[in-house]
């Protein structure tokens, strides 16, 4: 019998548990799995607003990956991928330890662009997400000491919107009305630039009402401490800045030698693999597929994973793979902080506490699937 195929799967993310719990639920002896993520849980995207709100525990909003990686037979290595030597197909970790493979899959996400000067020192990037819950503890602790009374976000896209909300929402609940101001910087005319009139509009009037200060058509230029600076040189004051910018790639995709679009992200083609190197697949926000940009959104790296698990079994056994054909205008639940949301799909909206409580249940079925019973189910069904 030949050697069972070595794949990796280089970070925890949302179509990696995927691919972990498809092989989970049809074991392939011809294929060894690896998983290498800097951390022991993946954060889920999708909840990360309501958990800053205090809708949901760490617990209910995280998946955790060592029992996933157990049910699946994969090894599981806490540690981050440094690098890699395409040549010899192996995987330099953080650590130094060196991984090698047959095939290799990318799912490590994106950051924040923080190229702005001052920015990487003095503000709190939104990604990785595990980090960002972290310190947002210690800020919620700095502000109910009266360390924290004005908190601005950069960036005024959906996810800037949602998480400055969502922020609000758990400062005035814990401290009332000495509660922080917020604030909202963006270089665009309007929020959430990529969605209908209607919702822009609506979310407008959300924080207006809500009190937000909106600097709009005002582009972060540098940062220093307790000061924003903006187009044309404006000084905006303030305690606490969060990150919320467009995605950026990180650095060692592109200088391992693989072929990357102009923002450093790994191009792929229909297949989710690698337009240069065929025994490289990537997906989530580290993938930009040919042909077909997408904004960055967790709703694209969940529809990647059943694509990402049937073509990796498929390049393993060197089976024809199948093309990956995302949607255009896929659905999008954008909470408003408090247990209130709007839904946007191309030019519709609907907004209502119904359609939170909709967000809600879809939420918690997808964290559902990865966590695992007492005993983990055999059904070969995916």
């Amino acid at each position: 019998m030949p050697r069972p195929q070595r794949v990796l799967l280089v970070g925890g993310g949302h179509s990696h548990v995927e691919v972990l719990r498809r092989f989970a639920l049809t074991p392939d002896p011809q294929v060894a799995l690896t998983l290498v993520s800097p951390e022991p849980s993946m954060c889920y995207s999708g909840m990360l607003p309501g958990l800053v709100a205090g809708h949901y525990s760490a617990r209910e909003a995280h998946i955790e990956l060592a029992p996933l990686a157990l049910w699946t037979g994969a090894r599981f290595i806490v540690d981050r991928v440094a690098g890699l030597d395409l040549y010899t197909r192996i995987a330099v970790l953080s650590s130094g330890e060196r991984e090698p493979f047959d095939l290799i899959s990318l799912d490590v996400g994106s950051t924040p662009d923080v190229g702005v000067p001052g920015a990487s020192a003095l503000a709190l990037p939104v990604r990785p997400m595990q980090a960002f819950v972290r310190a947002w503890g210690e800020l919620v602790t700095e502000a109910v000491s009266s360390g924290v009374r004005s908190v601005a976000v950069v960036g005024g896209g959906a996810g800037g919107v949602e998480i400055l909300l969502a922020m609000q929402h758990r400062l005035v609940s814990v401290l009332r009305a000495d509660a922080p101001r917020f604030a909202l910087i963006t270089d665009n005319p309007t929020v959430l630039p990529t969605h209908a009139p209607i919702v822009r509009a609506r979310f407008g009037r959300i924080l207006v009402e809500r009190g937000v200060v909106l600097h709009l058509s005002s582009g972060a230029i540098a940062v220093e401490p307790g000061t924003i600076i903006v187009t044309h040189g404006r000084r905006i004051a303030v305690d606490r800045i969060v990150w919320a910018t467009q995605a950026a790639a990180q650095p060692w995709l592109a200088e391992s030698g693989l072929a990357c679009d102009d923002a450093g992200f790994v191009r792929v083609d229909e297949h989710l693999r690698s337009t240069s190197h065929p025994f490289v697949f990537a997906a989530g926000d580290c993938a930009s597929q040919l042909g077909r940009p997408r904004p960055k959104a967790g709703v694209y790296a969940v529809r990647h994973g059943p694509a990402l698990a049937a073509n990796l079994r498929r390049a393993a056994h060197e089976l024809p793979l199948r093309g990956f054909h995302p949607q255009r205008h896929p659905l999008a639940l954008i909470s408003t902080g408090n247990r209130h949301a709007i839904a946007s799909r191309g030019p519709f909206a609907a907004e209502g506490d119904w359609v939170w409580r909709w967000k809600d249940r879809i939420d918690r079925r997808f964290v559902a699937k990865y966590t695992l019973p007492v005993a983990a189910p055999s059904a070969a069904s995916g």
